[in-house]
């Protein structure tokens, strides 16, 4: 039997849903970091959030007024490319639906790329960055959200592969076409789902 068989058995043993877990993955109960030395030095009075691209017009939140949004609560599982997944993670912030509320979208819009510090980007279809429960996000397990996690604000997109659930976000540019963000640039599927083992270029 092998690794990946043996931890769907021990899954069903646990009662845990096998079906949770997708292809190729493992459970942890960690929290892992892939990104030594690249958590950036964050300025509150100078961070502000963006929206553009394809809106009727240009939004930009300060720290203080994005804190301000209505906030909700979440519980999803993750899945990370490395082969790692985490069940039941919870996360508080702003719901994309609620900052969605306040944009408006010119009709052609069909993709957005998220953007954040050191230039990091990813990409989006419009009905997956949509989707529910995805949210803006500064609380992780009930706590401030830590740097190396994606404080002060991380994008939150449970159903594809968590480089899409972007750190340190800044903010969205609305685009009419799919453009390739840092990873897909690199070799990462340009979607990302875990349950087709998307993962790099030809999956």
């Amino acid at each position: 039997m092998g690794f990946f068989s043996r931890k769907q058995d021990e899954l069903a043993a646990a009662g845990i849903d096998p079906a949770r877990l997708p292809p190729g993955q493992y459970l942890t109960d960690r929290f892992p970091v892939l990104h030594a030395g690249v958590t950036p030095k964050v300025d509150l009075t100078r961070w502000d959030f963006r929206v553009e691209g394809l809106v009727h017009e240009p939004l930009v939140w300060s720290y203080a007024e994005f804190g301000e949004l209505p906030r909700t609560q979440v519980t999803a599982d993750i899945h990370c490319v490395t082969k790692w997944s985490k069940l039941d993670t919870s996360w508080e912030g702003v719901s994309v639906a609620e900052v969605m509320g306040r944009v408006g979208l010119r009709p052609e819009a069909s993709h957005v790329l998220v953007f954040a510090e050191h230039g990091f980007t990813a990409n989006l279809p419009l009905a997956d960055f949509l989707a529910a429960p995805n949210l803006f996000a500064d609380t992780f397990g009930g706590e401030t959200l830590e740097a190396e996690h994606g404080w002060p604000l991380r994008l939150v997109v449970p159903h594809l592969y968590f480089w899409k659930s972007v750190k340190w976000v800044r903010g969205l540019r609305f685009l009419d076409h799919d453009e390739p963000g840092f990873w897909e640039r690199n070799g990462y599927h340009m979607y990302g789902d875990p349950f087709r083992e998307q993962r790099y270029w030809g999956d």
